[in-house]
């Protein structure tokens, strides 16, 4: 009987994954029929080209090895900003969350940080840093605000009742933190992710554009704009894209296991 239900909650997950792959599949040859209209109705490639010239050049680029270089080196800051940023902003929302003199001191410090336009950031890092550090403080500075405010938001909203539960039965600082504040503030970390790794993307990018840092993504699409390379800037856009959904889907599995481990770990030793 077990294996009968097992079977068809299979069937089942399947079967909605299908549809959501088709829908997926219908939607990118809609715009991508779209934008090779537009690129034939321009019909000028300095303003707009086709999707298989981009293909054609990103294929190119792939098989140049400063390609990767340029690739792992901007990745490489932008997830050093990302993961400050993360660490600062959670931290921030925890000791905001307990302490009234602290969420007086940081609160003003996170709005001033939350409404500064991303052109600020860089043009002020830019006289403090040395052009490779610009991105990294840029993402720091750009991820924090959105963790302090879901952790927040998390923390916040975990259930009154398992807290007094958990103060009824002993379960000490540690065990309550564990057991009672994870499991409701991930839900919070997972979109805090979700949302960061695209916005330090963005802003880790144009801090390498006006920087003009060496080896990154930034700077050679600041010279493909120089030089009118459009299907190098299409090129490196693409990339930056597919680099941003691809880390966002494997930063929030990798972010969920250890924390969804300890927590069956704690479960275990009840």
């Amino acid at each position: 009987m077990m294996d009968f239900i097992t079977k068809n909650k299979q069937n089942l997950k399947q079967g909605t994954q299908q549809p959501r792959l088709t829908y997926w599949v219908i939607s990118a040859a809609v715009w991508l029929t779209v934008w090779q209209v537009l690129a034939g109705a321009v019909h000028e490639e300095i303003l707009l080209v086709s999707p298989l010239c981009v293909f054609r050049r990103l294929c190119q680029l792939i098989f140049v090895g400063s390609f990767w270089l340029t690739i792992v080196s901007s990745m490489g800051r932008i997830l050093l900003g990302f993961f400050l940023g993360m660490g600062i902003g959670t931290l921030l929302a925890v000791l905001t969350n307990q302490s009234r003199l602290c969420y007086a001191v940081f609160y003003p410090i996170i709005s001033i940080i939350n409404a500064t336009p991303v052109a600020s950031f860089i043009i002020l890092a830019l006289v403090w840093l040395s052009t490779a550090k610009v991105p990294v403080l840029t993402s720091c500075l750009i991820v924090m605000p959105s963790f302090w405010r879901n952790v927040s938001n998390g923390i916040s909203e975990t259930d009154s009742d398992l807290l007094e539960m958990a103060q009824v039965y002993r379960f000490g600082r540690r065990r309550t933190w564990m057991q009672v504040y994870i499991p409701s503030v991930l839900p919070y970390f997972s979109a805090a992710c979700s949302t960061g790794i695209g916005m330090a993307w963005k802003a880790g990018v144009a801090a390498e554009v006006l920087a003009d840092t060496h080896l990154s993504i930034g700077g050679n699409l600041y010279d493909a704009k120089i030089y009118l390379e459009t299907p190098d800037l299409f090129a490196w856009t693409a990339a930056i894209v597919l680099l941003s959904i691809l880390l966002e889907k494997g930063l929030v599995r990798l972010i969920q296991m250890p924390v969804k481990k300890l927590y069956a770990g704690e479960k275990r030793c009840q």
